[in-house]
């Protein structure tokens, strides 16, 4: 039996040949009726059963000449999510489930994969930004805790191949994930609860252990704003009692680099290796201590030491546990966007308060302690314990609480750190791509390393070779959170994913760029971990730029 939108496309074709010569109609009216049928097609999709649509219309893309059709719905009680479904003739079979950032709230769109021809979905995870920033969607709400631990991308995605099955009279011939950061947590999430969901799944700077990186960011606020205010990494150069500075952590970052940045046989501001660099703050940094009592832009103080220490070193409580890892080495230039108060981010804790610090308020504790304080980037604020709702302040979080247990039922709902993926790579013969970036300061690399090798060991008894016909990681020298950084940043998410999945063919390496003002400056191999890459290029053409293309490296 022919499918019936095949049998739909046949009438069409045979249509347009046959009615020109059959009458006098003009192709402008063809089109139009083509055009209707489509819409047509597309408003149907309000009927699907079982599912609660709200809107189904046909849509410019911005990145491609061909219109799609548009699909909004509804999962009780709060999931609303859309889907981008290409016209049946551009459709390349193959489904996507679209990964969100941060806390998410809002419908994200993919219309580059769209005019690949991706049938693509996407939710806002069970809340509305709009009227609960931040994490207050959660307060003393279990369900929509649950919807953003997992519950919301599995249903958006058995919902979104309904609308597959029914706009196209078939189901995809493959399902796909790509996603980065809270995108990179829900595609584990996805291979560990649901593996029967994708046939292969990328997972970039995966925030898999998520409670244990929001009391880091929190811990490392606390440092900085709270425990150790003298040892900011900013200063007052104007004398106006303002942290306008940040010489320091250029300082910081080029003794990094004196120490680390030729590992891998170029000298091009990129950190390719921080693992084997022995970086000593207290010993490298000895020759610009300032004079005691005495502080500027060009020396370090011994509270500055301290602070780039403890940065490095990461939280532990107070029995010497450690609760996540430190800062990379390479990372430096990186820690004032979501750290260091400086003019440029009002002299004030940083962006971070609205990420880590308000997660305290409302997805750690089992019980929330209370609502966020009306000014989150004032850490002088003295947080009110009166009323209905006391006020919390990520100032007060103590590190003890998450290995004491406290943080343990939001634990089992939103991290995804289960290494057992039998089920997905096994059972399934699913396909796994991880990356990150090793300048990301935000999501520390080495969390990532420590989740592969532990599913490794427990999916695969300990053996890479084997595991690495399922599962890849790549690690992104110079990279930041999910792209961005001085190192090679750029290359396609999807398609040696795609290549992997439905030709056999398991990426050896992939080949990334680094452009400034819109031309190709550095490109190099990101290689399967442990291997990295090496310059093996011209003799003594190391440190020439010119130099620095994929081919003239090695992975080793």
């Amino acid at each position: 039996m022919i499918p019936q939108t095949l049998r739909k496309n046949l009438i069409r074709f045979l249509s347009l040949l046959l009615i020109p010569l059959a009458s006098g109609f003009s192709s402008s009216s063809l089109a139009q009726d083509i055009t209707l049928d489509q819409s047509q097609a597309c408003q149907s999709l309000l009927q699907v059963r079982n599912l609660t649509i709200t809107y189904a219309e046909i849509r410019d893309n911005d990145r491609s000449a061909d219109d799609y059709c548009y699909v909004k719905g509804i999962i009780s009680p709060a999931i609303h999510f859309h889907a981008q479904l290409p016209l049946p003739e551009n459709w390349n079979g193959r489904f996507l489930q679209w990964g969100d950032g941060g806390k998410d709230g809002d419908l994200d769109f993919a219309n580059h994969r769209v005019a690949e021809g991706y049938a693509v979905t996407n939710s806002n995870m069970g809340h509305d930004n709009g009227t609960e920033p931040g994490a207050s969607f959660a307060f003393n709400n279990r369900q929509a805790e649950i919807d953003f631990g997992y519950r919301a991308v599995h249903l958006t995605v058995m919902a979104g191949k309904s609308l597959v099955n029914s706009y196209y009279d078939q189901g995809p011939s493959y399902s796909y994930f790509e996603g980065c950061s809270t995108g990179g947590r829900q595609g584990l999430m996805e291979a560990q609860r649901y593996p029967n969901d994708f046939d292969g799944i990328v997972a970039g700077a995966p925030a898999y252990a998520y409670q244990a990186l929001n009391a880091a960011g929190t811990w490392n606020l606390q440092r900085i704003f709270r425990d150790n205010l003298v040892g900011n990494l900013a200063v007052d150069t104007t004398g106006d009692g303002e942290f306008d500075s940040l010489r320091l952590i250029d300082v910081l970052h080029e003794k990094v680099l004196d120490a680390c940045d030729a590992g891998d046989g170029i000298s091009d501001g990129i950190v390719s290796d921080p693992n084997s660099c022995e970086f000593s703050p207290e010993r490298d940094l000895a020759p610009l201590k300032c004079p005691t009592g005495a502080g500027s832009d060009s020396c370090f103080t011994d509270a500055q030491i301290q602070t780039i220490n403890d940065f490095y070193a990461g939280p532990r409580d107070d029995n010497g546990i450690q609760v996540y890892p430190g800062k990379t080495l390479g990372s430096e230039l990186r820690w004032t966007g979501l750290y260091v108060p400086h003019a440029g981010n009002s002299n004030g804790p940083s962006k971070l308060t609205g990420v880590a610090g308000d997660h305290m308020n409302y997805l750690f504790y089992e019980d929330d302690p209370g609502v966020t304080i009306p000014n989150v980037r004032d850490h002088l604020y003295q947080a009110r314990k009166t009323g209905a709702f006391p006020e919390f302040s990520w100032m007060e979080f103590d590190i003890n609480d998450f290995t004491s247990g406290k943080g343990d039922l939001m634990m089992s709902i939103t991290d995804a750190t289960d290494p057992d993926l039998n089920g997905f790579l096994k059972s399934k013969g699913g396909k796994l791509i991880v990356y990150h970036g090793l300048a990301d300061t935000l999501i520390v690399a080495e969390s990532t390393q420590d989740y592969f090798d532990d599913m490794v060991d427990t999916t695969f008894g300990g053996d890479l070779a084997t595991a690495n016909d399922s599962a890849r990681l790549f690690m992104a020298p110079g990279m930041g959170h999910c792209g961005g950084g001085n190192g090679p940043n750029s290359w396609d998410k999807l398609l040696p994913l795609v290549d992997w999945v439905e030709n056999g063919n398991a990426p050896e390496q992939l080949i990334a760029t680094h452009s400034s003002d819109g031309e190709i400056d550095n490109e190099r191999p990101l290689c399967v971990a442990p291997r990295q890459a090496r310059y093996t290029g011209p003799a003594g053409g190391a440190n020439n730029p010119a130099n620095w293309k994929a081919e003239n490296f090695e992975c080793r």
